[in-house]
């Protein structure tokens, strides 16, 4: 059975940082194959995962579009959709990755969307786990463009203004009605809990996870260097391990 693991919150709290060290730990426990999903138009996970570019499913969204009438001989639509689909990720040995990209355009893509809905939402299927690190607006979620979430990460700033985005995440996902069976609030760049809790308990979270300052993630960052290269002993890291422990089976 696939674990969906998504991680949402507004930009810059941390939400790449958190999806990319959450395959890595997933994969060094032999919790594979992973299907990470870069649901964010602004993000960067392949960047942090090490891995080169890929054509992203906006890119084959205008393909598909274009070439919907002219499929090669012998092939049906949904054959064609899965073949580019799977041509577009990226694999590696532990995990494939899959970029969401950009939104469609101005054309009719009705039978493109549903087409690629279709195979999408089989898609985590052949999977141990899937992370898939989301933009905000849960776009990607409200499209129905992936299956039911088994645990959803609201990453935060170490500020009120930060957990009540979070919380406005945790909401609109409830009103939209996605099937989110957890929601977690994680605050990166953390330094003094108490202070936090109290704030978080006002928004509806009983319960807070931290991920510290970090220094080694910093000099990563500032290097280029991939986040699957970060030392093991990093704190950040150290943290996402034990938050992943703690909310996610067989860990």
């Amino acid at each position: 059975m696939t674990y969906r693991i998504a991680v949402a919150g507004k930009g810059g709290t941390g939400k790449t940082t958190f999806s990319t060290l959450m395959v890595r730990f997933l994969a060094e426990k032999g919790k594979t194959p992973i299907l990470a999903i870069d649901a964010d138009p602004n993000s960067c996970l392949g960047t942090m995962l090490g891995t080169d570019q890929c054509q992203t499913i906006g890119d084959l969204r205008e393909e598909l579009l274009r070439d919907k009438d002219d499929l090669p001989a012998g092939i049906s639509k949904p054959q064609y959709v899965e073949m580019k689909v799977r041509t577009a990720m990226a694999e590696e040995d532990d995990f494939d990755l899959l970029v969401m990209g950009r939104p469609e355009g101005t054309g009719c893509y009705c039978y493109v969307n549903s087409v690629l809905r279709s195979f999408m939402d089989n898609l985590g299927e052949g999977y141990a786990y899937v992370v898939m690190d989301n933009e905000a607006g849960l776009e990607h979620l409200s499209r129905r463009t992936t299956n039911d979430v088994d645990v959803m990460f609201l990453i935060s700033d170490p500020s009120r203004i930060g957990i009540e985005s979070a919380a406005r995440v945790r909401d609109l996902a409830k009103e939209m009605e996605l099937n989110v069976k957890a929601f977690h609030l994680v605050i990166s760049r953390a330094s003094d809990v108490d202070i936090l809790k109290p704030i978080a308990e006002e928004f509806g979270f009983d319960e807070v996870d931290t991920v510290p300052t970090d220094p080694k993630l910093e000099e990563a960052s500032l290097k280029g260097i991939s986040l699957m290269e970060l030392d093991s002993r990093a704190k950040s890291y150290r943290a996402v391990q034990d938050i992943a422990k703690r909310h996610a089976p067989g860990l």
